[in-house]
């Protein structure tokens, strides 16, 4: 009898797959990455974990490895959490297994038509303008009234998103962007937005089912870095009951009932608006943070749904969760760094991961690729788990030489 297989397409950031991996195992399932990129690490390779190197923007590279990989196994389900995950909607079908349906993934990656489908359905969000050179820009700007966010339409990770306080920032932003700095996924296109200003807070769902709402914090602006997710978000029920009735509204808008999705939100004077809906599974970490918020394991649950299974998504407990990123303070060389095994022997923390090592250097992106590690703590109370944290962030330290200037 042959060994039955999930299939990974990409898989995540920070751990990620190796939390696929512990899931699938759990279930008696071998785990095979497919990625583009080197996804390997001393995890990945502790835990036996097949990686294979492919075009996973490319579907009919897909569907032929996993041709190849069915002559060895029992494909039992194929997953994804990246850009590929339209991809892996299609590979879904080619092979009969359950999976999202990739015409609705390709309207939402495509941040602009999101927001008409959004807005079509009544959906309360920022105003918005989509531009294609810096007159449209600058003129989008002016309409909605300054500050603005700009954006690519297709990207993640707030990878070239900036808060523009004047039009200086405008003129400054859309040059980076449009003059050959910015790596384009699709043709370049910029949504100028409203900056919805007020709390943050992002919606966690399986199916049609809202599973809870954290609140999220940033670092300093232009840039959009996250620092904190605590879990669950402190809200009054009426106000997790807005954002639970805005999401199932997203929900229908953009035909989404299967399996994961994050929507991103802001309060703002006039209740909830929608800042972004993420078809598929928040990344580190919104995983780690309902399993010990709520003892839900959304990744092994995903798993179930893509092989077929029944999901269960009873709550076991309620506590607070909470996770705070390291960011670097400075672009340099990172002479060193350390404490994460201190931290992690805190009570109460439940991972303490960096992300570099010494003699890295440390060029600052403003987006999620400036974060070098992350520490999660969980507790019965808000404060208790506040604490912890903050002790245990305290214990890492590190230290950045700057870069040489250039002699003019």
């Amino acid at each position: 009898m042959r060994r039955r297989a999930l299939i990974l397409v990409e898989g995540g950031p920070w751990g990620c797959d190796l939390l696929y991996a512990q899931a699938a195992q759990r279930l008696g399932l071998h785990l095979i990455i497919l990625s583009a990129h080197s996804t390997c690490d001393d995890n990945l390779a502790a835990e036996e974990i097949q990686t294979m190197r492919v075009d996973t923007s490319n579907l009919d590279a897909l569907i032929r490895e996993c041709s190849r990989i069915r002559a060895t196994y029992d494909i039992v389900g194929i997953a994804g959490k990246s850009v590929a995950y339209a991809t892996v909607g299609k590979l879904c079908r080619h092979f009969g297994l359950p999976g999202p349906n990739p015409a609705s993934i390709e309207l939402c990656q495509d941040k602009f038509l999101q927001r008409q489908l959004l807005a079509d359905a009544g959906v309360p969000m920022p105003a918005y303008r989509l531009a294609a050179n810096a007159k449209d820009v600058e003129s989008s700007a002016a309409e909605i009234g300054l500050p603005v966010i700009l954006k690519p339409t297709i990207n993640g990770g707030s990878i070239g998103v900036r808060l523009c306080r004047n039009l200086d920032e405008v003129a400054e932003h859309t040059a980076y962007l449009l003059g050959g700095k910015h790596i384009w996924l699709s043709l370049p296109r910029i949504l100028v937005e409203e900056f919805a200003q007020g709390p943050y807070y992002t919606a966690d769902i399986m199916g049609n089912e809202v599973i809870g709402i954290a609140a999220g914090d940033f670092g300093p602006p232009p840039h959009f870095v996250y620092r904190q997710f605590t879990y669950p978000a402190l809200l009054t029920d009426e106000e997790y009951n807005r954002i639970a009735d805005v999401s199932l509204s997203c929900l229908r808008a953009l035909d989404l009932s299967w399996g994961p999705t994050n929507i991103e939100f802001r309060w703002t004077r006039g209740g909830p608006v929608v800042i972004e809906v993420n078809p598929r599974m928040g990344g580190t970490p919104d995983p780690q943070l309902v399993r010990l918020a709520y003892g839900i394991d959304l990744i092994t649950e995903h798993i179930k749904l893509v092989i077929g299974d029944e999901c269960d998504l009873r709550k076991r407990h309620s506590h607070t969760a909470a996770a705070r990123f390291l960011v670097a303070d400075r672009d340099g060389a990172l002479d060193w760094i350390g404490g994460d095994s201190q931290a992690a022997a805190v009570s109460g923390v439940a991972e303490a991961k960096l992300y570099v090592e010494p003699k890295t250097p440390i060029v600052r992106k403003g987006d999620y690729r400036d974060c070098i590690g992350h520490v999660i703590a969980a507790s019965p109370t808000h404060a208790q788990t506040e604490a912890i944290l903050q002790h245990a962030v305290d214990l890492i330290d590190w230290s950045i030489t700057p870069f040489p200037i250039p002699d003019e």
